[in-house]
């Protein structure tokens, strides 16, 4: 098993009106392709940072995220999240004027993934989270909170990549489609050899990830799940 992602010697910090806010104090990791992972910790931890810091959306004090090996600002920031991730997004970022198609088959063309059967694949990711057909060409903005967490989840799923980034992926959604996301994101990771990162505050999503983290007071450790 190869490592995928790693951090190494990542520090993060603000400065607000009176001082300097220290979020993330020379954290390292490697995370490897072919598991999922959780990342667990107190509300104002730094663990959305920590997943921007990954997906490329923003860069860290000092220390480096390096992919396959190099950093990901020799790589491209840009380039680094075209090619090599997806990220769900706990507000989700769907564009409520396109159907839940448009928004999957849009996602595919920004990845550089073929159109050729584009809607087909979209159809089948939907029809496999739960989503009726029937609801897969209406407005985005009619369907439930749930619906749409789900349809983000497919968006992401779509794109030819290999590093899957979830920031709370299934914290609209009750504990049936909870468990349809959570096999759908380990099928990734165990069949298709992603690597599958997700922050969340659920106990049972924690437990059915391959490796749990903890990330308090600026460091990222191991824990038993």
């Amino acid at each position: 098993m190869t490592a995928t992602l790693e951090l190494q010697g990542v520090h993060y910090a603000y400065r607000d009106s009176r001082a300097t806010k220290t979020v993330l104090s020379g954290v390292g990791y490697t995370f490897e392709a072919g598991r999922t992972y959780a990342i667990t910790g107190p509300s104002g931890a730094g663990k959305t940072t920590l997943l921007a810091l990954l997906a490329g959306l923003d860069a860290p004090t000092a220390g480096s995220v390096r992919y396959g090996g190099e950093d990901i600002r020799e790589i491209g920031l840009d380039a680094y999240r075209r090619s090599h991730t997806a990220t769900i997004f706990q507000d989700l970022n769907l564009l409520d004027y396109l159907t839940p198609i448009e928004n999957i088959t849009t996602g595919m063309a920004l990845s550089g993934v073929s159109t050729d059967g584009a809607a087909e694949r979209a159809a089948e990711l939907l029809t496999g989270l739960g989503i009726a057909p029937e609801e897969h060409h209406r407005s985005t903005t009619r369907l439930s909170g749930g619906q749409q967490q789900r349809v983000a989840v497919a968006r992401a799923i779509a794109c030819d990549v290999t590093v899957l980034l979830a920031d709370e992926p299934t914290g609209s959604l009750d504990e049936e489609n909870t468990e349809t996301v959570m096999s759908a994101l380990r099928s990734l990771a165990h069949e298709q050899g992603w690597c599958v990162i997700i922050v969340t505050h659920s106990r049972a999503v924690a437990r059915s990830c391959d490796v749990l983290l903890r990330l308090q007071r600026g460091k990222l450790t191991a824990r038993q799940a």
